[in-house]
């Protein structure tokens, strides 16, 4: 004689297994998109072309919190930069990232309300980069956006529009 015997067990209810098995399902579908990389970094490129300017901005389209993300700035112009060169970023941008610095550093950097102004010693020869060394912060939930500019004579040239999406 067991100790289960006469005890009487209900039957499962359709909904019960139905709910079971979809709970698997999307299970399943999440795994397999981690598995694939999708839920991971994905690197978009912005690029603008504007009165013998030209830039190309390399970064985080999608990211998720604590991860390493690409961010570069290129900027080309025939004939070299002048003395300075200066980079229009809408501010608040940066404030998703925790960041160990810009590559090369700012010479100086200025805000006037929502735009952060960078302005580096123009590098020899006509091709400039920025590397920005940063990772999502933790606590970071929502993406932001914002703009970037090359600055020339006070006025905006060759800007992009650009978004970073962050994923739970």
């Amino acid at each position: 004689m067991q100790t289960i015997d006469g005890l009487e067990t209900r039957e499962q209810g359709a909904l019960a297994v139905w709910s079971r098995r979809g709970y698997l399902v999307l299970l399943l579908v999440v795994v397999a998109a981690g598995l694939a990389g999708l839920l991971g970094v994905r690197t978009v490129t912005d690029s603008a072309d504007e009165a013998d300017w030209s830039m190309t901005f390399t970064h985080a389209g999608v990211a998720r919190a604590g991860l390493d993300v690409p961010w570069r700035v290129t900027v080309r112009h025939p004939g070299g930069f002048g003395k300075e060169l200066t980079l229009a970023l809408t501010a608040d941008y940066l404030d998703i990232y925790e960041e160990q610095g810009f590559r090369p550093e700012p010479a100086e950097t200025t805000r006037d309300g929502d735009t952060l102004f960078l302005t580096f010693t123009a590098p020899l020869g006509d091709t400039f980069v920025l590397d920005f060394d940063a990772y999502i912060q933790p606590s970071a939930q929502r993406g932001r956006g914002g703009t970037l500019s090359v600055m020339d004579d006070g006025a905006r040239v060759a800007t992009v529009d650009f978004d970073t999406r962050l994923l739970p």
